[in-house]
């Protein structure tokens, strides 16, 4: 019988810092019947990210904030249980938004079919597979592109985009890559695991203090994604004509206040650096080569990744609340199928 009562995270107050449960609700919603070209999607897995955060938040930004009252929407991966649309056959495996809920519906236009590879999760294609994966090879081949031999620094690199992208700058041929963490159980991980030459802990001391030993020839290239302190250590250490790839600045997610700035800006002058901020919006175009490349390294055994893996929909405020304070290694997803 096809699940027709959805449960679903909805947005019921905008926090003020720090997100609590009591920003959320769940809640049972009773599904129509399809309509015509529609689909009926029984979710394996759905994402929780950083970047929600900033769209809890009442603020003009470059995807619209979750309505208050709303469930909200994200990446998800699931089965078609019931299907009115031509070319969605019940079975066939789609990635889409409709995330934050374990049976999403809707018109088909907003569900993509994948295959399902042998032995691959369908948690991958929300990972490294997914827009995870295609924010790091985005942020190193277009935005801050990495040359054969150089330095490449990662903040935030133990989460699932910054493994990805020192991963990924390694096949792009950067002759150092170094990365920042948040305890010394990933910094052993990015050098053990991820093929980094060397990584901080920068709870141990500040990020500016540590880094320079660890990339004593420079930073070519810096992938950010934290902002602030780390921000203003690269730019220290950045070379002439260096190039910075903004992607995220998690240490003012929950902040209340102004989060500081470097104060070396000058550096950007004086090194001739370029710093580019940039959304995966913009840059669509190049998902078809991303997925030939990525596929290749894949399958050749040179990509290797982790995910954190929470059961439940009733969990997934649980797994978002965690995922900011950095309890996850590497993707974090939520397992709303058991058996997925």
């Amino acid at each position: 019988m096809t699940p027709s009562i959805s449960t679903q995270v909805q947005l019921v107050a905008r926090p003020h810092g720090w997100p609590t449960r009591e920003d959320f609700r769940t809640v049972a919603v009773e599904l129509p019947p399809l309509g015509p070209g529609q689909v009926r999607v029984e979710n394996a897995f759905v994402s929780v990210d950083p970047y929600m955060r900033g769209r809890m938040n009442d603020q003009k930004s470059y995807t619209p904030p979750f309505a208050l009252g709303e469930t909200m929407t994200g990446g998800a991966i699931g089965t078609v249980v019931a299907s009115t649309a031509d070319g969605y056959a019940v079975g066939d495996v789609v990635l889409h938004q409709l995330g934050w809920r374990d049976v999403a519906q809707g018109d088909a236009a907003g569900f993509r079919v994948v295959p399902a590879l042998p032995g691959v999760p369908l948690s991958a294609y929300l990972g490294v597979l997914g827009m995870t994966g295609y924010t790091a090879y985005v942020g190193l081949t277009q935005i801050a592109p990495v040359a054969a031999g150089e330095t490449v620094f990662i903040s935030g690199a133990a989460g699932a985009v910054g493994t990805a992208a020192g991963q990924i700058a390694r096949l792009l041929g950067a002759s150092r890559v170094v990365g920042s963490a948040g305890s010394a159980e990933k910094v052993a991980l990015l050098t053990d695991r991820y093929g980094f030459d060397a990584a901080l802990d920068y709870k141990q001391a500040p990020v500016r203090a540590q880094l320079p030993a660890l990339v004593p020839e420079g930073v070519d290239v810096y992938f950010d994604n934290v902002g602030g302190d780390h921000l203003e250590a690269a730019l220290d250490v950045m070379n002439r004509g260096g190039r910075v790839a903004l992607c995220g600045a998690i240490a003012g997610y929950n902040a209340t206040g102004r989060t500081p700035g470097p104060d070396n800006m000058a550096t950007i002058i004086t090194q001739g650096l370029t710093l580019r901020g940039f959304t995966l919006g913009d840059h669509l175009q190049h998902y078809g080569q991303f997925t030939t490349d990525m596929s290749a390294w894949f399958q050749a055994g040179r990509i290797v990744f982790d995910e954190t893996v929470v059961d439940g929909i009733d969990h997934a405020v649980d797994a978002f609340l965690d995922l900011l304070r950095g309890a996850n290694i590497g993707k974090m997803v939520v397992r709303t199928t058991p058996g997925s």
